[in-house]
């Protein structure tokens, strides 16, 4: 099997994850592209990406071009004589010339089953819309948004217990393993890539903290998948009188209840809130896991004996009050 000289493109640490594996295989890492360090922290230091910082680890010659669009940046990729690009949640767009640049072109690790949750936030977007399965696609880049030919697939079962976070890491995991076998076959040239499904195309829209906040007037079910997608970032919240209550594990209550206004802590267990939700709030959302303003995030058993009278039955969740909401971070 011949070994493969390969430029990794990536930024954030699912793509660590990918090149980790490579690292550890017989291909050939010869250059890693990133995007420039950002400012992070309350101080707001620059701070490498989580895939530089593994990069200079590992001695590797490290490029952070601004674009790629520019003839300079080009040349300086065309230089590093790669066989294959790989690309992993790198964050700039690749011009048709980069894509033409390596021998076999540029593959991407991307972490949904396509052409479902084509874009930016494909493992959220999944749980936030209840589907029951996800994935990663192995992919030849081509000019459009996740569109090209898919060359492999892995698939992983979304329960109701899968958090955002959760997902995120197996997928991680399991997107590098594949990565591996694809290059592997690609190398021996036993694998050829299958066009995209005309049909099933979705987009998985950029996550925003501004969609974080509740509404109970959703669906008991709505609300659950929400909640577990966006553990742990942006994390879903509700108004508790003037401040933030933040919910991080919730399920279903099945059956119909008795109406009560959406939003209000009914009666509850030793272990979770039940809160009236849907339209007519005869639904119920049995929060597990949450976190109190000022307070560490814990189950709702630990939660209730340290501070119950804040979430006592009849309690009403709500939106913030508009002074409340200007400049406050959850």
């Amino acid at each position: 099997m011949s070994r493969l000289r390969i430029v990794f493109a990536g930024t954030p640490e699912f793509a660590a994850s990918s090149l980790a594996a490579l690292l550890e295989s017989q291909h050939e890492v010869v250059a890693v592209y990133t995007q420039p360090d950002r400012p992070a922290g309350r101080g707001r230091k620059l701070t490498p990406s989580p895939v530089k910082q593994l990069a200079l680890e590992h001695a590797l010659p490290v490029y952070q071009p601004q674009t790629l669009k520019e003839p300079a940046a080009q040349a300086e990729l065309a230089a590093l004589n790669a066989d294959i690009m790989v690309v992993v949640a790198y964050g700039l767009l690749l011009p048709q010339a980069v894509l033409d640049t390596p021998r076999l072109g540029c593959i991407n690790v991307h972490a949904s089953l396509l052409p479902r949750w084509r874009g930016a936030a494909p493992i959220q977007r999944a749980i936030e819309a209840g589907d029951k399965v996800s994935g990663v696609t192995i992919m030849q880049m081509d000019i459009g948004l996740d569109t090209g030919a898919m060359l492999s697939e892995v698939r992983t079962p979304i329960t109701l217990r899968t958090t955002g976070g959760d997902l995120h890491d197996r997928l991680a995991i399991q997107g590098a393993n594949a990565l591996i076998n694809t290059l592997d076959e690609l190398a021996t040239g036993s694998i050829s890539a299958t066009p995209q499904p005309e049909e099933g195309v979705t987009y998985a829209a950029k996550l925003s903290k501004a969609e974080a906040e509740l509404d109970f007037h959703q669906s008991a079910h709505q609300l659950a998948s929400k909640i577990r997608a966006f553990n742990p970032w942006p994390v879903a919240w509700c108004a508790l009188g003037d401040e933030r209550l933040r919910l991080l594990m919730a399920s279903v209550e099945e059956g119909e209840h008795p109406a009560c206004a959406p939003g209000t802590l009914l009666e509850h267990g030793d272990d979770h809130l039940r809160i009236a939700c849907g339209e007519n709030g005869r639904e119920v959302l049995c929060v597990t896991n949450a976190q109190l303003p000022g307070g560490k995030a814990m189950a709702v058993r630990d939660l209730l004996n340290a501070r119950h009278a804040r979430l006592s039955v009849g309690t009403r969740l709500g939106q913030l009050t508009a002074q409340a909401s200007e400049g406050d971070t959850p």
